[in-house]
């Protein structure tokens, strides 16, 4: 089972956050975790039979009606995670795999997809198969929600036994973070999808810039909302403490439902909830092509990465912007009420958001100019006689005779005074 750590210094980061303002009272150090999801084994799993143990899934998603329209080819996926083994059969050379970013280690490594059990690759794996799962061939094997696209890893130096994220204060007191820099590299490098199935109690100026420049150049960002949903604080305060990045402006942020489109119990409930997805034992992928499932919001951020996929495989051009409203305006709430902490707008529908997509896209373009229809002259709106023709522009007559006649006679007599002088001077000549 994959826990990341509790972190440490949270409490400091969040009371500044409240002394300023942005959030409300923080619950004790203790109380704050960063997303995490749990990823067990399933020893009875194989893949003749994972398709069935994932249907219900991918109907929960609506993902065939979408497979109809594109399945992601051409889309870049950057996972933001821990290492993803890219040589189970569901993602074999479909994973590139950029610099490590941990905080020891500022990009200045090379990772390699893992192939041992820690618990950071386990969890990286089970994500990038989630996005972009491609089956193991002969309809076997488990099936991503954009199985055409590729990962680009990027990971995080997870460290301890139990693969956690290093403390809180360790991460904050960097002039830059891990999480910024990752933004940063994966809309330098050509993906156009960034999916973060993790986070912290507390902003940074780092990632919420990197966030901004991600956004300025088209780049969707996804992350879970985290798993606060059950907490001590939640159970006191009736809503989680936010998480971040989930809750930078612009972040699509993810919480997790279950199989009836309910809100799971753990997830995670404030303003930072935009959509949802299924979060409650989610077949994954694990190292080594073993199978199991994922508990937590990090599976639901994953799922919605790959409908980001699936839009912009169709509609690449589209805006940031456009492709959160062609998911939030085509969630299904379970509840009928529209708008929720719990599940955000509600439960994305990747059949639905992809055909919205294509109005908005539509709509985006500029219609050509149309061609007034035309007007008889005796036409005219309102009722009566038609107005007489105003007057036209320009000087009045006589003042325009007047001006004439000065004009030529200030030429005459310009011409005279020449012919004057030119015959003095003749006259007064030598002789």
């Amino acid at each position: 089972m994959l826990r990341r750590a509790r972190a440490a210094g949270a409490a400091v980061v969040l009371l500044a956050a409240a002394c300023l303002g942005l959030l409300p009272a923080p619950p004790s150090a203790a109380a704050g975790a960063p997303a995490a999801a749990d990823v067990n084994r399933e020893p009875g799993w194989s893949a003749d039979d994972i398709r069935e143990e994932q249907r219900w899934v991918l109907e929960a998603l609506n993902v065939e009606e979408a497979w109809r329209v594109t399945r992601g080819a051409g889309v870049t996926v950057a996972l933001v995670d821990g290492s993803v083994d890219g040589g189970v059969a569901e993602l074999r050379g479909r994973v590139t795999v950029g610099p490590e970013l941990g905080p020891d280690d500022p990009g200045a490594r090379t990772g390699t997809p893992g192939e041992g059990e820690d618990s950071a690759t386990r969890h990286g794996t089970a994500m990038a198969s989630l996005i972009a799962g491609g089956g193991t061939g002969g309809g076997r094997g488990l099936l991503g929600i954009a199985p055409e696209a590729r990962i680009l890893s990027l990971p995080l130096n997870f460290s301890g036994e139990d693969g956690t994220i290093p403390p809180e204060e360790d991460v904050r007191t960097l002039r830059n973070s891990p999480v910024a820099r990752a933004i940063r590299y994966a809309a330098d490098n050509g993906a156009q999808v960034v999916s973060m199935s993790l986070g912290a109690y507390g902003p940074h100026r780092a990632e919420r810039e990197a966030v901004s420049y991600a956004l300025s150049k088209g780049v969707v960002l996804v992350a879970s909302v985290g798993n606060g949903g059950d907490s001590e604080y939640a159970a006191a305060n009736a809503t989680s403490f936010w998480n971040f990045p989930a809750g930078y402006s612009g972040v699509i942020g993810v919480g997790a439902s279950g199989p009836a489109g309910e809100p799971a119990p753990f997830s995670s409930d404030n303003l930072s909830v935009l959509v949802s997805a299924p979060g409650v034992a989610v077949p994954v992928v694990l190292p080594g092509g073993e199978y199991g499932s994922s508990d937590g919001t990090s599976a639901s951020a994953a799922l919605v990465a790959g409908v980001v996929a699936l839009i912009k495989a169709k509609y690449p051009d589209m805006s940031p912007q456009m492709v959160s409203r062609a998911l939030t305006s085509t969630a299904a709430s379970a509840s009928g009420a529209g708008y929720d902490d719990h599940l955000g707008f509600g439960v994305v529908d990747a059949g639905a958001a992809l055909a919205r997509a294509g109005e908005l896209a539509g709509a985006g373009r500029t219609p050509p100019a149309a061609t007034p229809p035309p007007v008889a002259d005796e036409h005219h709106f309102g009722v009566g006689p038609l107005p007489e023709e105003p007057p036209r522009p320009g000087a009045d007559p006589l003042h325009l005779w007047l001006y004439g006649a000065g004009l030529l006679l200030g030429v005459l007599a310009f011409a005279g005074a020449v012919v004057a002088l030119t015959r003095r001077s003749g006259a007064g000549g030598p002789a």
